[in-house]
């Protein structure tokens, strides 16, 4: 290593990637957002920086970071990206400045084999054979794993239903008290990243941990100096879940069945407890059952007064707080049952609120707010399942709660993604987070993509579409998109705002077109991107999941096709209860809030098509307020810089110019 380069030499002509990385290309706006992320690592403060598309920004901060002096935690939005940082892109960069820093990958608790409840699970005589065979291959990969992440048993699927059965949540996790402690995968993941120069987590552990310390308790990532947060724009949505309260059924199941196992083993002559514990199950599902079909996302207030499920919610607070009563002597015969009795404890506070008549008032940032505006700081509303339920109490507005986080945890942030600004402008994001965008410690920067947006890419908006809201709007969006998927052979994505589209559109393009037809739903998220990628000319339809975190390379993705512009339904409960939020304060909620949230989305939707520079393709966007409207304006001029027509012919024509290409 020349110690006297900067980050941004080592992507210069002159720096070793040139060398190591076969096609590697030197791109000036990631050398220059690699120098101002030095800058602000070295100087402390904050950073907000939208880089585009194919900029490299994930070696932009990791070179500074693994050259800084301070300890540095970077978070991005998923597991899988996690594990690319942390298995594929570290190792490369790591080898090219050629530093012998020590890195740590940490997951959430439920990532790691927990040893205690895989053995008492091996106990239970499962009789579900497929649970079995699951259960058995768990077993047998737990003789000889290291780190004890799941993610690397590919026999077994991440959403298997063993998994549950062999990893800890916090409410029963034994800590110490555990037999197995000494070997705990978690502890020892743990303990590394607490020795670790950088360390790698994803947004749902850093948020956790903000909670966490929030309520008073350790944190449970290390002290840093610096955080990077890439695909920062997710933060918001995972700050409004994570500095919430949750009652969920898989809760009071889990605390009822963890209670039998507790009691057989520890107080077998408390056999009442297990009377007590089938009574929570009973009335976990009758609540279930009174909530009606699955699906349902709606305030709490809209269904409380409801006789049916009023008397539903009493009896399930009243059978967890017997459990509750019925543990406290218990407690003290182990510490597995001690936990049950705070777990139920807890739940039951919880369940409490959902039968009051206001909405709970949280931390001192909440209890200010709500005096200020007359508005709850908090939204109690609901989802239902096939099986199951969540009841949650989220906060409507966390930009207090991370600002206090900010301050607190390290002198340095570093925010970036592909989509920060809307309209050309940061307020959005910072407002949403409680950054103070006029303070001397705040920078903020945009890095362009590399692409060639106006040659390798056009946006078609079709004339003549009616409103969204018109009940002709997806036969009238799936005609337009059947011109072009002649077009362009297939190959792409059809975008959706709602399931009820998407469902519509599939069974209208069904048998019409040759090519492979995919759906979201079919096929687990990851199988289907592999069947659309080696399929080479399919057509996918996907709704909110398939709008981010897709990359499809090359020339089986060429086409995207988006139905409606992505509004926040008004009728989602925090939607709402923002909006009233922003009302009551003078605001348009719809200029202030919805617009922005949209814009982002539809950023993150167009971002699909070009990954890379030799890719082409046409999106499509059947909304026609992009024009006829004075806010569509802000959507146009928040994409990247792409030629526009509305001529059908026109985006027929862009395929046919690249007819050799399809050959």
């Amino acid at each position: 290593m020349h110690s006297s380069f900067r980050a941004a030499d080592y992507l210069s002509e002159k720096g070793p990637f040139v060398e190591q990385l076969p096609g590697y290309q030197v791109r000036r706006p990631q050398l220059d957002l690699c120098a101002a992320i030095e800058q602000t690592l070295d100087e402390g403060g904050i950073l907000t920086a939208e880089a585009g598309t194919g900029i490299g920004k994930t070696f932009a901060y990791l070179i500074p970071a693994l050259l800084s002096e301070e300890k540095v935690i970077v978070s991005t939005g998923t597991r899988h990206l996690q594990d690319q940082l942390f298995f594929s892109d570290l190792p490369r960069v790591r080898r090219a400045l050629k530093v012998q820093a020590d890195m740590a990958l940490l997951k959430g608790r439920s990532n790691y084999l927990c040893r205690h409840r895989l053995q008492r699970a091996m106990g239970q005589g499962i009789q579900n054979p497929k649970l079995a065979d699951m259960l058995g291959k768990v077993w047998a990969w737990a003789g000889h794993t290291v780190q004890g992440d799941i993610a690397e048993l590919d026999a077994v699927p991440e959403d298997a239903p063993v998994w549950p059965l062999v990893t800890s949540t916090v409410d029963n996790c034994l800590g110490s008290d555990c037999d197995h402690y000494a070997e705990c995968h978690l502890v020892k993941a743990r303990k590394k990243a607490q020795d670790a120069d950088l360390v790698v987590i994803n947004h749902h552990l850093l948020l956790a941990d903000m909670a966490l310390k929030n309520e008073g308790f350790a944190d449970l990532l290390p002290s840093a100096g610096a955080f990077v947060i890439d695909e920062a724009h997710q933060l918001h949505d995972v700050a409004s879940r994570f500095f919430g309260e949750s009652v969920s059924s898989r809760q009071l199941r889990a605390l009822a069945r963890d209670t039998v196992a507790e009691q057989v083993n520890d107080a077998p002559d408390m056999a009442g407890l297990r009377e007590l514990a089938d009574a929570v199950e009973m009335a976990t599902q009758d609540f279930r059952l009174v909530l009606g079909e699955a699906g349902r996302r709606e305030s709490w207030r809209a269904v409380a007064a409801r006789p049916a499920i009023k008397t539903a919610l009493e009896r399930l607070h009243a059978s967890v707080q017997a459990l509750a009563e019925g543990l406290k002597p218990a407690a003290e015969r182990g510490r597995g049952l001690e936990q049950c009795h705070e777990r139920a404890a807890l739940l039951a506070k919880r369940l409490q609120n959902f039968l009051a008549d206001e909405a709970p008032v949280q931390g001192a940032a909440a209890r200010d707010e709500a005096g200020e505006t007359g508005v709850p700081a908090t939204v109690l509303w609901l989802e239902t399942y096939t099986r199951g339920f969540m009841l949650h109490i989220t906060p409507v507005d966390v930009a207090g709660l991370f600002r206090q986080h900010t301050d607190d945890f390290a002198r340095t942030w570093i925010f970036t993604s592909a989509t920060l600004q809307v309209n050309r402008s940061f307020e959005h994001f910072t407002q949403n987070l409680g950054i103070d965008s006029s303070s001397p410690r705040y920078r903020h920067g945009v890095w362009d993509s590399p692409f060639d947006y106006a040659r390798q890419s056009l946006l078609y908006l079709p004339a003549d579409m009616p409103a969204p809201s018109h009940g002709d709007h997806t036969r009238r969006f799936v005609d337009e998109a059947i011109a072009l998927l002649k077009a362009s052979r297939g190959r792409a994505f059809l975008l959706f705002t709602s399931y009820r589209a998407m469902h519509e559109a599939h069974r209208l393009l069904e048998n019409v077109l040759p090519y492979p037809l995919l759906k979201q739903g079919d096929l687990p998220r990851h199988q289907l991107l592999e069947t659309f990628r080696q399929a080479g000319n399919a057509i996918l339809l996907g709704t909110a999941s398939f709008w981010e975190g897709v990359d499809v390379r090359g020339q089986a993705l060429s086409c995207v096709l988006i139905d409606k512009l992505p509004f926040a339904s008004p009728g989602d409960p925090v939607t709402q209860a923002r909006i009233d939020a922003l009302r009551e304060r003078g605001e348009q909620p719809f200029m202030s809030y919805q617009v922005p949230q949209a814009v982002i989305a539809l950023k993150q939707g167009v971002g699909r098509l070009i990954r890379d520079t030799h890719d082409r393709g046409v999106i499509m966007i059947g909304d026609p307020r992009l024009t006829q409207k004075a806010y569509g304006r802000i959507f146009l001029n928040s994409l990247p810089p792409m030629r526009q027509t509305r001529e059908q012919r026109e985006a027929i024509d862009f395929f046919r110019r690249d007819s050799d290409r399809l050959q």
